[in-house]
């Protein structure tokens, strides 16, 4: 809460609070009058998707029906079918000619079978003469005579038509496919009032169901009557109930296709269409969530990218104001810092504006603070160089190591382990410094002594290095020059990290006659200025005087003194042309050494 607090009474803070507030409230605004515009867009578009879908399903049943008319009305007037029908009345009729009649019907019928879809079509003569196009073994045509609708079409005039609602399906082998069928009559006359005949044009309900059942989604499409009676459903146990919203239905407006209506807690789409043969409606229902829901995805992905790009651009922003006043940031950082006693630290702020000029005298300040510091500092550190000098050349070796092993000991017998692992570090690496005559060492002593080293530099910094050691097994018995790692480990701890945590690896490799050896780190890692700089001093195996420039800045303290050109001299002064260096830097620098082993793993020192 406090950091959070600090924040906003910072200048970064204040002025992302004002950018957030100048940009939310008119998103939030944009957004409202967005959503309040398109709900009713949207609730229109669904009840035009709607009356569309309505529309495909009233033209394929329309064509059922339309198919029913057509077979109904080539019998009515064909002219040779009712010549064929008058001859058949006749009772004087001889044999041949009463065949010949009958087949030219049955022919015309047969016919009208394979046009269209299946129907079942029953012709019946007032003389008790019947013609189908199936079976008379399976149904009786005469079974229709016993329909209550049957005396209702002597009421019919011209070509008028009488419409049998959904009933049970009186043609056995169709029973278990369509339960339900769906006819139409008509009458055959000889002037507009005499009737001589019947035709009745009968259709399954599963091919009005399975037509009503072909939309996707959750659309219910249904056939109903004036009365609101389900003539047809894609779910067969409604088939002759009573349509759930015939209420509904009778209340809305007529010249509207599609209207919203609620039932109970919901809202459904309720869209009809009226069949131009009778007054038979078409009706479907839906839930009005899942009507607008594909809809509805459009405007939510719509008002989506509005909600990411607001997020986007406010980043944005934020991120723009955080570059613009990292300068400041970084100043009070580097002001801190002073006030903690560090004079190296530079702001390296620089720039046309106000806060360029203010960052350039500042360095400029801290550059005179350093120097009359160093030259107050020079006299006294002579005067102590040359008493530390004196002293030193009197101190005996093994008596430092002794007094060192007997401090050790004591720290471990007080239980303060790591300062006694600390002495003992310091003690091993006076011991290799100080002690030891030979040139060259073991590579494995060469790491010993480097880890020795490093524990004693973490003691220096604010955050430990970590040392990590890949070495083939082969490589431990190669004899290497002394101190040859520990200047390239100095420069990574000082130069690569600066005081801050990271890694230092070192790979030791056996190839043929040479060792490969590599030190690596994952530090800041040089400029290509800084890199070809340090190329070209390693290529001319630059002189003692160069040392402290090798990477564009002044190496730090260190034990040895020597730095990255010193070990590639030395190298070249041992193994000539055979020895080579390479130095890479991109994320981190990594410095790889080709060296020659000689005499059995001995080099020439």
């Amino acid at each position: 809460m406090y950091r959070i607090r600090s924040y906003f009474h910072s200048i970064r803070g204040k002025l992302s609070l004002v950018a957030v507030i100048c940009i939310l409230i008119p998103a939030v605004l944009t957004m409202l009058i967005y959503n309040s515009l398109t709900r009713e867009a949207v609730e229109r578009q669904a009840k035009e998707n709607a009356t569309d879908s309505m529309q495909l399903v009233n033209g394929s049943i329309n064509n059922l029906f339309q198919g029913m008319l057509n077979t109904a009305n080539y019998l009515q007037a064909n002219a040779d079918m009712k010549a064929s029908f008058i001859k058949m009345l006749n009772t004087d009729l001889d044999p041949y000619e009463k065949f010949t009649a009958t087949s030219r019907i049955m022919q015309q019928l047969e016919t009208l079978t394979y046009i269209g879809e299946k129907s079942y079509i029953t012709i019946i003569l007032t003389n008790g003469e019947t013609f189908t196009n199936y079976s008379k073994d399976e149904m009786d045509p005469l079974t229709f005579q016993k329909e209550s609708w049957f005396n209702s079409l002597k009421q019919l005039t011209g070509l008028q038509s009488y419409w049998v609602s959904t009933s049970p399906t009186i043609f056995p082998y169709d029973r278990i496919s369509s339960p339900y069928q769906i006819s139409v009559a008509r009458t055959l006359r000889f002037d507009s009032t005499r009737i001589y005949g019947y035709v009745i044009v009968t259709m399954m309900e599963n091919k009005f169901s399975k037509i009503l059942g072909s939309l996707t989604g959750s659309q219910e499409v249904v056939l109903v009557d004036g009365e609101g009676k389900i003539l047809s459903s894609p779910q067969l146990e409604q088939v002759n109930g009573k349509f759930e919203y015939s209420k509904q239905m009778a209340e809305r407006d007529p010249r509207v296709a599609s209207s919203i209506i609620k039932d109970e807690d919901k809202k459904l789409l309720l869209t009809t269409a009226d069949l131009s043969f009778n007054d038979w409606h078409l009706v479907a229902t839906e839930p009005y969530q899942d009507a607008i829901v594909n809809i509805s995805s459009i405007f939510n992905r719509v008002f989506l990218f509005q909600i990411v790009s607001f997020i986007a651009f406010l980043v944005v922003l934020l991120l723009l104001m955080r570059q613009l006043t990292k300068p400041l940031i970084k100043l009070g950082k580097v002001a801190s810092s002073v006030q903690r006693g560090n004079l190296e630290v530079r702001s390296s702020i620089r720039g046309a504006d106000e806060i360029g000029r203010l960052g350039f005298l500042f360095d400029q300040m801290l550059d005179r603070i350093k120097e009359m510091i160093t030259e107050v500092s020079l006299t006294q550190a002579r005067k102590r160089k040359a008493e530390l000098a004196m002293l030193q050349a009197q101190i005996n070796p093994h008596f430092l190591f002794n007094v060192l092993n007997s401090i050790r000991m004591k720290v471990m017998r007080s239980g303060d382990q790591d300062s006694a692992k600390m002495i003992a570090s310091l003690s091993k690496l006076l011991r290799m410094t100080i002690s030891r005559d030979e040139d060259a060492i073991m590579l494995h002593e060469e790491i010993e002594l480097l880890t020795h080293y490093v524990e004693l530099m973490n003691l220096r910094q604010k955050e430990e290095a970590r040392l990590l050691v890949d070495a083939d097994v082969t490589s431990f018995d190669i004899r290497v020059p002394r101190f040859i790692l520990q200047p390239l480990v100095e420069n990574a701890l000082i130069h690569g990290f600066n005081q801050s945590a990271g890694t230092i690896r070192i790979t030791a490799e056996r190839k043929d006659h040479f060792l490969e050896l590599s030190v690596e780190d994952d530090g800041v890692g040089m400029d290509v200025e800084q890199l070809e700089r340090l190329r070209a001093r390693l290529t001319a195996a630059g002189s003692g005087t160069e040392e402290r420039q090798e990477t564009g800045r002044s190496t730090g303290p260190g034990m040895s003194g020597i730095g990255v050109a010193n070990v590639a001299e030395r190298m070249r002064i041992m193994f000539g042309d055979a020895f080579h260096i390479t130095v890479e830097s991109e994320q981190g620098t990594r410095i790889m050494m080709h060296i020659p082993i000689r005499e059995e793993g001995r080099p020439h020192v």
